[in-house]
């Protein structure tokens, strides 16, 4: 990636989310999508959330930036309040969405113009947002495709064009709903490195929200959902350590984690806080004497 992407800042600020409880009505019964929450999510962090289908994972998203407000509790960025209809606006060019399906977020027909799309309806310059475009498409590596019809991307490189039109909103928070659900191998490893790029090398914040557990191994912390309920936080570490819960609530652990789990029944000594491959490579080393 090149390197004149503009850097943000790594501050004390974050996204908090207090007692938190966001239902709905279907028919006459009042469902509960989340209940009482509450979360940090420190500026300049990588948060992996993970959960089964219906956990409340992807709805949690969707309160990051005001998509859907509390019907109790609150989500503050940056100090911003997302219920305030005033601050809605500063809340949404902080916090960047990228979804499952990049076709529901790519609208233009040709690369450049759709990265371009959120500078211009923000109402900057026309030499500023070219610059922004071209900083955007060089840190996703999609510079060589910006002419491109975005119909004629693969789905991994649509992402990546997805995820450069948030980055042309100079968004501080990117938060990124199964952006691989849809994708091959290699897309997914794509818009992965990608990512971890743009977190690792320009302190961008990351929320993945993802049902892959092998996504959220170097994630600063994870969050484990189950029935609208933040029922775990910690390192992959300390959730990973503890297979059997992970796996009754019907989440997979890491591969990593399956083999030694399994190499350890068998009666070879391993560490239990294995949870990525090269950690089970080397134990494996050790114990082979090498």
């Amino acid at each position: 990636m090149g390197n004149d992407i503009i850097e943000i800042e790594v501050n004390d600020l974050s996204i908090e989310v207090k007692n938190l409880t966001y239902r709905y009505n279907q028919g006459e019964t009042k469902v509960f999508a989340l209940n009482d929450v509450n979360l940090t999510i420190k500026k300049g962090s990588f948060t992996a959330i993970i959960g089964t289908n219906g956990s409340g994972k992807s709805t949690l998203a969707r309160h990051f930036n005001g998509l859907l407000q509390p019907t109790k509790g609150c989500c503050l960025v940056d100090g911003l309040d997302t219920q305030q209809e005033d601050k809605l606006w500063q809340v949404r060019q902080k916090v960047g969405m990228v979804f499952q399906n990049p076709d529901n977020q790519i609208i233009a027909a040709i690369v450049e113009d759709d990265v371009a799309f959120g500078p211009e309806n923000l109402g900057v310059a026309p030499e500023q947002i070219r610059q922004r475009v071209d900083e955007s498409l060089r840190a996703v590596r999609m510079e060589k495709r910006r002419d491109f019809a975005p119909h004629l991307l693969s789905g991994g490189q649509k992402q990546l064009v997805a995820i450069a039109g948030a980055l042309a909103m100079r968004t501080d928070y990117l938060v990124l709903d199964e952006p691989t659900a849809m994708l091959d191998p290699t897309g997914r490893r794509a818009v992965l490195d990608a990512v971890h790029e743009l977190h690792d090398k320009h302190g961008i914040t990351v929320i993945l929200i993802t049902h892959f557990m092998e996504e959220t191994v170097d994630a600063d912390e994870i969050v484990v959902m189950e029935k609208g309920k933040a029922v775990a936080i910690g390192t992959p570490q300390e959730i990973f350590s503890d297979a059997e819960k992970i796996k009754k609530l019907g989440l997979e652990v890491p591969l990593a984690s399956q083999l030694s789990e399994q190499l350890r029944t068998l009666g070879m000594k391993l560490p239990r806080e294995i949870y990525k491959d090269e950690q089970l490579l080397k134990a494996l080393s050790s114990n082979l004497g090498y």
